[in-house]
């Protein structure tokens, strides 16, 4: 049996096996942390929309990235491997179009494939993004390589697929909201279709968070101050009321996503995939937003709904999300190629393997050459200690000798108020973590560096 299909007025033959596979819309933040949202402990309800597609999906209860930093993450998604392996390990890098495997896997599967709004690993800037290097995104594209260079949070353009600017006078999410709809009506189903939000980061060149007009108001004063950063420098407390109002906007335009699907009449048949880059600790350590292995710059939020995730079964361990694009394409039921680092995820949605001992390995780059590993209980960090190395993160991805500098106790110490790094008491601890971290960098890497035990004395903080 077959019918037509007329999305942006194209007629096309559709078959049963199009209506068997989902469609999939990845929702990619920027700088967001996990505990903004209400399913992950948030008490001022600025996500309705996506507490209640948590409470159908599934949620990722301690989503970890791979590398909390904007192009690296960026790089990791679209390839499926680490960001040290495709060679986007710092920001400002172009990524190997040869690298751009995630599209192109939905692409040959027979997906119409689409991305609105911040691409971030071409290295063009405020230039368009060459056809070769947009991943294979073909069938609808408005983006731009860096959109803060191309916009204000209230104004500014990004470029279609010709290269031509489009403009737009409104609030930033809600622009980019706008071209996923369009993109949502235009798409032939199947679809892959990624939108990228620039919000909840900070706008550089104003050094602020930005809300929309009333949206800050509500949470000026007295703001939730989440523990980690109580008692620290920073600018939390001017921009908490500003974030909080970004991500509140944020969700609402998820509700627009949503209800355009339901309007075309394939909500049903379409995953959804909720998640940011890396989180954000407002400058409190050390002065970064991001760049470092502590949980506020690594922990993101991560919610998969629809086909495939309707059971309500959430994963517990510590996860990955170089584990996301393997997941997606499992989803849509495609073979995962060989070359990506991670695994589907589905067979422990589907609790055919145990929900158990998960674990995350972390790159560091930009503000350190650093590599961490988070447990379920332990967050082991080490960096390299010479010129490109705490402070230096920038011009090496990698380094032959890396010195310990932080061990956390997330089961007592959730906020890593103490650092154990250096006390007798867990060196055997630090060892085992120090040998797994190592067989980490080994397999991704194919590197062996040293792992020097921190000598300075227990720090305590």
């Amino acid at each position: 049996m077959m019918d037509y299909k007329v999305p942006g007025g194209r007629w096309e033959i559709m078959t049963d096996d199009d209506h068997d596979r989902p469609n999939v819309i990845a929702v990619v933040t920027d700088q967001q942390r996990w505990d903004t949202v209400g399913v992950y402990g948030c008490p001022l309800d600025l996500t309705p929309t996506l507490d209640t597609l948590a409470a159908q999906g599934s949620v990722l209860t301690q989503a970890i990235t791979p590398q909390p930093l904007c192009g690296p993450f960026r790089a990791a998604f679209q390839s499926g491997k680490y960001a040290s392996e495709v060679d986007v390990w710092r920001d400002a890098v172009r990524m190997p179009s040869d690298e751009l495997h995630l599209s192109r896997q939905f692409k040959d599967a027979g997906y119409d494939v689409g991305y609105v709004g911040n691409w971030h690993i071409a290295g063009t800037f405020d230039n368009p993004v060459p056809e070769q290097s947009r991943g294979g995104y073909e069938d609808f594209w408005i983006a731009a390589d860096v959109p803060e260079f191309t916009t204000q949070p209230t104004e500014g353009h990004l470029f279609d697929a010709d290269g031509n600017p489009v403009k737009f006078e409104r609030y930033r999410v809600d622009a980019f909201t706008a071209f996923a709809c369009e993109a949502i009506e235009s798409l032939s189903e199947p679809f892959f279709l990624v939108v990228a939000y620039v919000e909840p980061h900070n706008q550089n060149d104003m050094w602020s968070y930005v809300a929309p007009d009333g949206y800050a108001e509500p949470y000026q004063k007295r703001p939730y101050v989440p523990e980690d950063l109580q008692d620290r420098p920073g600018d939390w407390y001017e921009a908490l009321p500003d974030y909080y109002g970004m991500v509140e906007r944020i969700d609402e335009c998820v509700d627009n996503l949503l209800e355009v699907l339901s309007d075309r009449g394939i909500r049903d048949r379409t995953i959804i995939a909720y998640t940011s880059d890396h989180g954000c600790h407002f400058r409190t350590r050390p002065g970064e937003y991001k760049r470092d292995p502590h949980e506020s710059a690594i922990r993101v939020p991560a919610i998969l709904v629809g086909p495939g995730f309707d059971k309500g079964v959430d994963v517990t361990q510590p996860t990955s999300m170089i584990n996301l694009p393997p997941t997606l394409l499992d989803a849509a039921g495609i073979d995962v190629p060989n070359e990506m680092h991670g695994e589907s995820l589905l067979p422990i949605i589907r609790r055919d393997v145990p929900d158990v001992n998960g674990e995350a390995f972390i790159q560091i780059s930009e503000s350190q050459v650093g590599r961490a590993l988070r447990t379920d209980r332990w967050k082991y960090a080490v960096a390299a200690s010479s010129l490109t190395g705490w402070r230096g993160g920038s011009a090496e991805k990698s380094s032959d000798v890396y010195v310990e500098r932080y061990l956390y106790d997330l089961e007592r110490d959730p906020h890593e108020q103490v650092n154990l790094v250096g006390h007798p008491d867990f060196r055997s601890i630090a060892d085992d973590l120090r040998d797994r971290i190592l067989a980490y960098i080994q397999e991704i890497e194919d590197e062996s560096p040293r792992i020097k035990p921190y000598e300075g004395g227990y720090t305590g903080f």
